[in-house]
């Protein structure tokens, strides 16, 4: 009996692990994406809008500094940006705290020039642009297109070339 009981609470576990994996996310792709809203401060840049970044191709970049999925997603979005910003890529990254040593804007600061990172971080930590995407996940990617429409979102780490490719694709696209 006690083999059973075992048997049924990992199972149940399990099940709820899988529902809460990235991949089973549902992304807000093809809908106008939501404006940048609550930040406290902005990191590398004055504030930003979508609007008024429309005719660019957007990737928004839900971080915080202390994730170690982030930090391995950092070096590849650090990257795109460097090889992309002539050609009209902006990079935000929107960094909501997990914990709340991470709400310390100098903290955040710091985090910013150890990793490198020169694109514009807007700090997020009342979750107000995390909660308008809806998002779930640490390391999130949002592709908003020229047109401010979300075209691509990827959760988690991996796909990097799909991630580039899409990119790539919205550099090359005619506005819509």
């Amino acid at each position: 009996m006690l083999t059973l009981l075992r048997s049924a609470f990992v199972a149940l576990a399990l099940t709820g692990l899988t529902a809460c994996a990235p991949s089973q996310a549902r992304p807000l792709s093809g809908g106008t994406a939501p404006e940048f809203t609550g930040i406290d401060n902005w990191i590398n840049s004055q504030p930003l809008t979508l609007s008024q970044l429309r005719g660019k191709v957007v990737l928004v970049d839900f971080w915080t500094y202390s994730c170690i999925n982030c930090i391995h997603t950092t070096p590849y979005v650090k990257q795109w940006y460097e090889k992309y910003k002539d050609q009209g890529l902006v990079v935000v990254g929107v960094h909501t705290p997990e914990y709340a040593y991470e709400r310390d804007t100098k903290n955040v600061q710091d985090a910013v020039r150890r990793a490198g990172i020169t694109y514009p971080v807007a700090q997020d930590n009342r979750y107000a642009t995390w909660k308008a995407y809806d998002n779930l996940y640490w390391p999130a990617f949002y592709l908003v297109d020229k047109s401010g429409k979300i075209v691509y979102t990827h959760f988690g780490e991996g796909d990097y070339d799909k991630t580039e490719a899409a990119i790539k694709a919205q550099l090359a696209a005619q506005p819509s």
